[in-house]
């Protein structure tokens, strides 16, 4: 399986990665972007214990290159688009492996203003580049190495979006990650918090840097339990801190389209009629939240990718994605899980109401969760068919997949999609009752597995 993925490059240190493979990727990405013999990048690099060696063979590659290195250090992925940006630089680096566990490694590229490279904008060319270079390859130029600490700017970045009426206190989960560099914008702020797993250690030793995975959440839920009262609600990073989960004050897990909810909200009491996102996949609820708002509620397609470059289209000041990314104009249209977080405590500090009391009114539509199905048919197939059969039924529209919209007619939508590395299906569909949702569920996945 390649190593150059949809949205990054991404494998197991010392099975599908090494230091050599890095070299030759980062002369591929300089050669692809123009780089050669001028241009400045930032490369960054998370906890992961692999990390230090493969900055450094990164780093050699494009000094190899000729192009000069800003080299911030350990960080989160959100601090590195912030660093591409604010230094001005032609492009920026991220060695990481996100969520994925601790044999794992890889590294994000980007453009320009945090733009990032993805598999339809450069990732495929750079693999038939890096497929051309030999370890051999004389140097194209000499470039340098600078070292830059952003992170106090980075941190009174974030805090500009703190409007707190009242302190609260948190309590955060890092899971030995860069959520602990992500919260340095807490300090001196009206946020304190309590930490779990508040350590460096890339070998993520207490459990996985994931919050999409609920049963990551466990310890934090169990923390907040322990101390009712205590805490406004807790937040869980993944590796990299450019994901973060939610859970309220009693330490139930809060869905993560109603966090893009509330945060849109937030977003939108000081620039009203913006226009903000949320996934194809998201609640009804979203919508309905954005435009009561005084919000111009938008659609996107799933991944980071795609989403920015709608935001960029339609000047959006934020975006909300299903799977805990957190997308803000101020941050070049990219993640930062610290801006998230404050949004969130604006609207809780706003409030008499303690966080799960602000989150039962979305709580009214019914949703499948998204549900993967293996097949032997073409997943092209089973999409045209989808289209085919409710296309006079429904308004049906192919933003990503096949989207089905019959929620005024017979109350709920779907959507039907194909992975991008797998043979899967993926349908999630949502009802305004549950027996509706139920009913069409079965419907649909009759339908696909047909």
């Amino acid at each position: 399986m390649s190593i150059f993925k949809a949205y990054d490059i991404r494998g197991i240190y010392g099975q599908d990665l090494n230091e050599d493979i890095f070299y030759r990727i980062a002369r591929a990405y300089a050669q692809f972007c123009g780089f050669t013999g001028k241009g400045k990048v930032v490369v960054a690099r998370d906890c992961r214990t692999s990390s230090d060696s493969m900055f450094a063979a990164f780093a050699k590659g494009l000094v190899d290159e000729g192009v000069d290195v800003l080299d911030i250090g350990m960080a989160s992925t959100p601090m590195s688009y912030f660093a591409n940006a604010t230094l001005k630089a032609d492009g920026s680096v991220m060695i990481t492996a996100s969520h994925n566990t601790k044999e794992w490694n890889g590294c994000k590229l980007c453009k320009a203003n945090a733009v990032p490279i993805s598999g339809a904008t450069g990732i495929k060319d750079i693999e038939k580049i890096f497929e051309g270079i030999s370890l051999n390859e004389p140097p194209a130029g000499v470039g340098e190495v600078t070292k830059v600490d952003i992170s106090a700017q980075y941190a009174e970045h974030v805090k500009t979006f703190a409007h707190l009426k009242r302190p609260l206190h948190l309590a955060l989960d890092f899971a030995n990650g860069m959520g602990i560099a992500e919260a340095a914008a807490f300090k001196d702020s009206m946020i304190t918090y309590d930490a779990l797993y508040g350590e460096y250690d890339g070998n993520f030793p207490n459990h996985d840097a994931n919050p999409l995975k609920t049963e990551t959440l466990a310890d934090l839920q169990a923390f907040i339990r322990a101390n009712p009262g205590k805490y406004a609600f807790g937040v869980a990073y993944d590796g990299d801190a450019d994901r973060a989960g939610f859970v309220d004050e009693k330490g139930d897990v809060i869905p993560m389209d109603f966090t893009t909810a509330l945060i849109s909200q937030d977003m939108l009491a000081s620039n009203p009629g913006a226009a903000c996102f949320y996934d194809l996949r998201s609640t009804k609820v979203c919508e309905e939240v954005i435009a009561a708002a005084g919000g111009k509620p938008m659609m996107s397609r799933v991944g980071h990718s795609f989403i920015k470059e709608q935001m960029r289209q339609n000047d959006a000041i934020f975006a909300g994605e299903l799977s805990g990314h957190y997308y803000f104009k101020a941050n070049s249209t990219a993640e930062s899980s610290s801006m998230a977080t404050f949004a969130l405590a604006n609207i809780v500090s706003a409030s008499d109401k303690p966080l799960s009391e602000l989150i039962k009114p979305l709580r009214k539509y019914f949703q499948s969760g998204e549900i993967n199905t293996k097949t032997v048919t073409p997943p092209a197939e089973i999409l045209a068919k989808v289209k085919s059969i409710y296309a006079a039924k429904a308004r049906v529209f192919e933003l990503d997949g096949v989207s089905v919209d019959a929620w005024e007619t017979e109350g709920y939508w779907a959507n039907v999609r194909m992975s991008n590395t797998e043979p899967l299906v993926r349908l999630n569909l949502e009802g305004k009752t549950k027996e509706i949702m139920e009913a069409k569920r079965d419907e649909f996945l009759a339908v696909i597995r047909q």
